[in-house]
């Protein structure tokens, strides 16, 4: 019997559980429903707002859209914290696919916002092109977790809209995503790549930025597990060419900033005062203060 009006279901797999208004699809069953209609199979019309977790889309999960609002997570394949090999045996087989459910249970239990971002791929979303919910939710994000209409604040809703976020590997997995822009004083022949770190206490994220060649500046994006004004440092790493045989003497300087998502003001950005200086292969460490709002 289809949830009426004031009724709703968790997909878990092939499994459906009842509960209140809407219907959430834990990581929806891939094998045999990926080709199958929409009346055989999770979709947008199965009740006033339905949303999909996808977690396992390589493996027990479905790789398509099947909601108003589908969660990618972490790109929606592999999870942190679950094993990458065979031999882990049934953990392998089910960890990813699974992540799903503790994501919505840590949800439930936890103030700490799993946020996601509209975008037309994972890889983008990484690369720093998708930064606010303007298109199409109108910079209402959604959010994981008993949230009316998971945060969407518009109507008509629309219909399956990727969106993406990145998790730690255990409870309560939030992420705090962060843009980093790098701006090179000069233009360079070639592609500029520049790893960046932000440390906070004992914790570190990463992420790369690549300057096309005969460009200014490049982005990306750098999820941390603390909020961003915890984040005392950040560290760059202006990567080498492939001359083994010499050591590489290049140096760029440029200006670094960012920003928290969603950036929807670019006054909001905070950049260092000082230009950074970068030598090829040479780790270089700046303070960063970020005011607590």
């Amino acid at each position: 019997m289809p949830p009426g009006p004031w009724e709703s279901c968790f997909w878990v797999g092939g499994l459906i559980l009842w509960l209140s208004v809407g219907s959430s699809g834990l990581d929806p069953a891939g094998p045999e429903y990926t080709r199958a209609s929409v009346e055989e199979r999770l979709d947008a019309g199965d009740a006033l707002f339905v949303e999909a977790i996808h977690t396992d889309t390589d493996n027990l999960g479905i790789r398509i859209p099947v909601g108003h609002v589908d969660y990618f997570v972490n790109g929606g394949q592999d999870q942190p914290g679950c094993p990458t090999f065979f031999y882990a045996g049934y953990s392998y087989l089910i960890c990813d696919h699974m992540r799903a459910v503790h994501l919505y249970i840590s949800a439930l239990e936890n103030s700490c916002p799993l946020m996601a971002f509209p975008c037309a791929s994972y890889k983008a979303f990484l690369a720093g092109r998708c930064l606010d919910c303007f298109n199409p939710f109108l910079l209402s994000c959604p959010r994981i977790g008993l949230v009316e209409q998971g945060g969407v604040k518009i109507e008509p809703l629309p219909k399956e809209v990727k969106v993406y976020l990145l998790t730690t590997s255990s409870a309560p997995y939030c992420m705090h995503h962060s843009l980093v822009e790098f701006h090179l004083k000069e233009l360079r022949n070639k592609d500029t790549n520049i790893e960046v770190t932000f440390l906070s206490s004992n914790i570190t994220s990463s992420s790369k930025i690549t300057i096309p060649k005969q460009q200014r500046y490049g982005k990306g994006i750098i999820a941390h597990a603390t909020p961003q004004c915890q984040i005392n440092q950040v560290k760059f790493k202006f990567q080498s060419s492939n001359r083994v045989w010499k050591k590489d003497r290049t140096t760029i300087i440029g200006k670094f900033c960012t920003a928290l998502l969603p950036v929807n003001d670019r006054e909001k950005m905070v950049c260092l005062p000082e230009p950074v200086n970068l030598q090829a292969s040479v780790t270089v460490s700046c303070d960063l203060k970020i005011a607590c709002v």
